[in-house]
């Protein structure tokens, strides 16, 4: 395996951060799985799906009890109408989480975002040009999705998940 890497030096969003990866992706799509993000479901077939497709981006959603704290997809029917960036008074409980694919166009993208209220550069401004486009697909997980970075309290929950998860695991493989 051949691990690169770059520093963000300051806190400039996710956006800026993917940014620094381009040289990386020599041209071609890319995956971001945000590190402190645990995912239970297998997205093994959507990044086969997606590396042949056309392009585009695909980002995935979850239902949360507190969209106030992430991007907040509102989908009409099968289709995303919008995303915003951490609503007030969210009418959506779906939550952007920390995986995205996109084509090589992203880093285009990201050279023409100007940093948010917040002086970040935000993924979901990313996210809502290829919305804009036509070009975004998503899919609603259906499994365990811990954000370990936005609080203490997440950060316990997902460490109990994978605590039990493994203890489950542990004893279905055990011969009693």
């Amino acid at each position: 395996m051949k691990l690169s890497y770059e520093v963000q030096e300051e806190a400039g969003g996710i956006a800026q951060a993917l940014g620094l990866a381009r040289t990386f992706a020599a041209g071609e799509k890319v995956a971001v799985i945000l590190g402190d993000n645990i995912i239970e479901d297998d997205l093994s077939q959507d990044i086969k799906d997606f590396s042949s497709s056309e392009g585009g981006a695909k980002i995935f959603l979850k239902s949360v009890h507190n969209p106030e704290s992430y991007g907040v997809a509102f989908v009409e029917g099968q289709r995303i109408s919008q995303i915003v960036e951490k609503p007030s008074d969210p009418s959506s409980d779906l939550a952007v989480i920390g995986a995205y694919f996109y084509d090589n166009e992203v880093f285009s993208i990201v050279e023409t975002l100007k940093p948010s209220d917040r002086n970040e550069l935000e993924i979901t401004d990313v996210n809502n040009h290829y919305l804009s486009k036509g070009t975004l697909s998503y899919k609603k997980l259906e499994g365990f999705w811990g954000d370990c970075g936005e609080s203490f309290e997440s950060l316990l929950d997902a460490s109990i998940r994978v605590k039990e998860s493994n203890l489950s695991s542990i004893n279905s493989n055990l011969d009693l």
